[in-house]
């Protein structure tokens, strides 16, 4: 009896990690690990192209709509003979970095109004799901618009108003999330303890709440780039800084004539957020723990 005993104690796998089991589906996951390595691509190239091809976007270096290819310009010129190129190079930084600062300032404020709504009931709750729906009624792009005219096109305001208009579905996420944690066993005897509301809400439920979160912000660095482009082909934009929907933007008058110049910065659009989007369904799959248990 000893013996089989010792047998099946050694035989037995011990638990993995759910973060291990979620990384090993995750690279299990094919779209995802192509998406995974385009956007490192796109962030290489925003980071150390300008460094390789110091070219200034804003610099009239050859005659307008120089086709790609032709006098030494991999991706032509502009309408105003400007290196397409180093535009693109350029505006990667700004477009990533505007996408995935309006990304993080909308989960800041929809987590912070779902936990609080979820956690709370009575008249926090309904106060905060009135404004939730106030603001999931609007038409966002009108709205963000409308921000954008009435206090300005600097990168700053176009971050703040991509943030304000896109964060209600990051907070009923984590107001379900909240609802569901919030009457499980670890949470009642973390309040049985003496656990004050605010160190249950942080270290005990968000952390547990995180996962679908996190899916969701990944999806919205996407949708935040989409965002800004909109804002730069409306003329919404800082005219100062170059990004890629800056370029489409400048562009879009000649786009029956000369469309690379809106083509290429459009691919390179389409390209960065099908990366972000595939990226995000493979952690949505890593991360559900329906998925990893089949």
């Amino acid at each position: 009896m000893t013996d089989m005993a010792n047998h099946d104690a050694t035989t037995t796998p011990r638990p993995r990690h759910p973060a291990v089991e979620a990384f090993e589906m995750f690279t299990r996951n094919l779209s995802a690990i192509v998406g995974l390595v385009l956007l490192m691509l796109i962030i290489l190239g925003a980071f150390l192209g300008p460094m390789l091809y110091p070219t200034d976007p804003f610099e009239m270096v050859w005659a307008p709509f120089t086709p790609p290819g032709q006098e030494g310009f991999l991706l032509g010129t502009d309408y105003l003979g400007r290196d397409l190129l180093a535009a693109l190079l350029n505006g990667a930084r700004v477009t990533l970095l505007v996408g995935a600062s309006a990304a993080l300032l909308s989960v800041c404020i929809g987590v912070t109004v779902g936990a609080l709504s979820g956690y709370y009931s009575g008249f926090v709750e309904e106060a905060l799901m009135r404004v939730t729906e106030f603001f999931q009624v609007l038409p966002t792009l009108l709205f963000c618009m409308v921000i954008v005219a009435l206090f300005g096109t600097s990168l700053h305001m176009i971050v703040l108003a991509i943030g304000v208009v896109s964060w209600t579905g990051v907070a009923r996420i984590a107001r379900s999330e909240v609802m569901r944690i919030k009457q499980l066993e670890y949470v009642l005897a973390a309040r049985a303890s003496g656990a004050t509301h605010s160190q249950i809400i942080l270290f005990t439920i968000l952390p547990n709440a995180m996962p679908p979160i996190i899916v969701q912000a990944t999806l919205m660095v996407g949708s935040a780039i989409l965002f800004e482009a909109s804002l730069s082909f409306l003329g919404l934009t800082d005219p100062n800084v170059v990004s890629w929907g800056q370029v489409i933007g400048a562009n879009r008058q000649y786009i029956l004539d000369s469309s690379f110049a809106v083509t290429i910065p459009g691919l390179a659009i389409f390209v960065t957020v099908l990366a972000i989007s595939l990226i995000g369904d493979g952690l949505n799959d890593a991360l559900n723990p329906k998925l990893r248990r089949r």
